[in-house]
């Protein structure tokens, strides 16, 4: 009877162990599945905007992941996209490189998969939600930062890039706006200019030789203002330079006194938000269609706390 009794427990405790594992499984099985998509991985920024979404992963238990085309094309995101859309994920989010990515993404929505924009906020009636800067606001923080340091009727020159961009074309616009409401004159005004440094270097002193009475400069993010600080010390001239984005070494010339200010994002609370929304999106709770990450203006005082949160984040 005694060892009837034992077995009868042994078959009990093994039938327990089962249903703890399937359990377990089940359980595991059940994490929401994840995927952002950015730009590139090739530059800091998107760096830090993986390290907030990747933080968020793990502190809600998401399976996710971060993943960006091998170069920085439309149709290498594009590509990427295909791929993803294979995994039939729970939820998607993008940082669109331009607006051709948007019939892959109708895919995604046409499958019950939503997608939540990130960074660009393409006008797309099927997106969940867009986490990021508002842009044009943006454009006038750092128009408003460039008038405070001149004067009305101070000539300034703009540097941006592909103005297919919707980031670029709306940051342009709004620094555009800002200045005139400022009295400020925009003397000198190129787009199209790639994010590598000789080419920039070149491009500003083309714009110094034709307009050697300009105050300032704005760009349309901090990889075209880098160089164009850089060449600017090479001829001795001190005016302000404007950039968008508060990567590290943006941050590191207004700690040296280089420039003393400029704009920055926050891409690490754009990963995390987007990981935070895209979860509300997926367990049926109401969302904000515009979850603002916010932009702030960099001195010197605020270089240092900047520059330490990234060296924590980017070991």
């Amino acid at each position: 009877m005694l060892k009837n009794k034992r077995s009868i427990w042994l078959i009990a405790a093994a039938f327990m162990v089962l249903i703890i594992s399937f359990i377990s499984s089940t359980a595991a099985h059940e994490k929401p599945r994840m995927v952002v998509v950015v730009k590139s991985l090739e530059i800091q920024y998107w760096n830090i905007v993986k390290a907030g979404a990747e933080n968020a992963f793990e502190e809600l238990g998401i399976d996710g992941k971060l993943m960006a085309p091998l170069k920085e094309t439309a149709e290498e995101q594009i590509q990427l996209l295909e791929t993803v859309y294979q995994q039939n994920p729970d939820v998607v989010m993008v940082a669109p490189i331009d607006k051709s990515v948007i019939p892959i993404l109708n895919k995604f929505t046409n499958n019950h998969i939503p997608v939540i924009l990130v960074d660009q906020n393409e006008p797309w009636p099927n997106k969940a939600a867009y986490v990021g800067a508002d842009n044009i606001e943006l454009g006038k923080m750092a128009g408003t930062l460039m008038s405070a340091q001149l004067h009305p009727g101070n000539k300034v020159a703009i540097i941006g890039g592909d103005m297919s961009s919707l980031v670029f074309r709306e940051r342009v616009n709004g620094a555009k706006m800002a200045l005139k409401d400022a009295g400020i004159i925009v003397a000198a005004e190129k787009t199209g200019v790639p994010d590598v440094e000789e080419i920039v270097r070149t491009e500003i002193l083309n714009i110094l030789k034709a307009n050697p009475d300009i105050k300032g400069v704005i760009t349309d993010h901090d990889l075209t203002a880098i160089p164009v600080i850089k060449e600017l010390r090479d001829e001795n001239i001190t005016i302000p330079v404007i950039g968008t984005d508060g990567i590290s070494d943006m941050a590191k010339l207004i700690e040296d006194g280089v420039i003393s200010s400029s704009i920055g994002q926050n891409p690490y609370d754009m990963g995390h938000l987007s990981v935070e929304t895209a979860l509300k999106v997926i367990n049926g709770k109401p969302v904000d269609q515009f979850i603002d990450c916010g932009v702030e203006v960099i001195f010197k005082e605020t270089a240092k706390e900047r520059l330490d949160f990234y060296k924590e984040i980017l070991k």
